[in-house]
């Protein structure tokens, strides 16, 4: 995991996103690659959208130079190797095109009072489309302790364990890794294979067992006490759907802590 890629846009969840990356590039002795996406923006103004689509557009890019320029001036006193790629384009292909090389990409969970861009969405969809890792950042959150207490969501699931393989390099880092076991899938690996698979990495982990139901609300609680959450995201069957998959958007919603989501 050496390769972070996070969007770069002017709007509230910006801070938290470069601050958790930096955070984890410096934690990983990785590379930081920033993508400033102006993005293109429907207009309906107008029976064609072609002129105000144009305002709207040119108005971005003023915006995300001057953002772009501002976030050179700051990455030039940080301690990471860096980059930073401006593009114009939808949020999601954009990044899902940068992505191809990395090993993790940096989006916020969601923002308050934000439609656009829909960044619960966004992180919803690059999970399930990019192939690769998402770590999942709330709004006001600024800083990402990676020497920290991690709290790894498990249920025997292809979703959490691609999660917890991905997750390997920043689990090494941890103070401690908590194993909570959750809507055990039958015939799936228990919790004890997942510590056991950790211990091979060097990665000591507790276990502890939830009880049936309200699932969402004890990671929520639980994760009061930790750094970040690893978790799968969205089961296939209709059931893990349901079960699996509404914890996940609670915690893309709710969740206080960065999340490190796979698919």
């Amino acid at each position: 995991m050496k390769n972070v890629l996070v969007l770069i846009h002017d709007d509230p969840g910006q801070e938290a996103r470069l601050q958790v990356a930096l955070d984890a590039t410096r934690a990983l002795n990785g590379h930081l690659n920033c993508l400033d996406v102006a993005p293109i923006v429907p207009f309906v103004g107008d029976m064609t959208g072609i002129s105000g689509g144009a305002m709207l557009l040119e108005l971005e890019r003023e915006t995300e130079s001057i953002n772009a320029a501002r976030t050179r001036e700051r990455l030039a006193a940080e301690d990471v190797p860096w980059t930073l790629t401006k593009v114009t384009g939808y949020f999601e292909i954009a990044i899902e095109e940068a992505a191809r090389l990395a090993d993790v990409i940096v989006v916020n969970r969601a923002c308050a009072d934000l439609p656009l861009p829909d960044l619960r969405g966004l992180a919803a969809s690059l999970v399930l489309r990019s192939g690769r890792p998402i770590l999942a950042v709330p709004e006001e959150t600024r800083r990402f302790d990676a020497a920290g207490d991690a709290l790894v969501a498990w249920n025997g699931s292809r979703e959490v364990s691609t999660a917890l393989g991905a997750a390997i390099p920043l689990l090494a880092l941890a103070r401690s890794v908590t194993i909570v076991e959750i809507d055990q899938v039958d015939a799936s690996p228990p919790a004890e294979d997942a510590a056991a698979h950790l211990s091979r990495h060097g990665i000591h982990a507790q276990i502890l067992r939830w009880p049936e139901g309200r699932v969402a609300e004890g990671l929520l609680a639980l994760a009061q006490a930790k750094d970040y959450l690893v978790m799968g995201a969205f089961g296939r069957s209709r059931l893990r759907e349901a079960l699996f998959g509404g914890v996940t958007r609670q915690l893309l919603q709710d969740s206080p802590i960065p999340l490190l989501l796979a698919h």
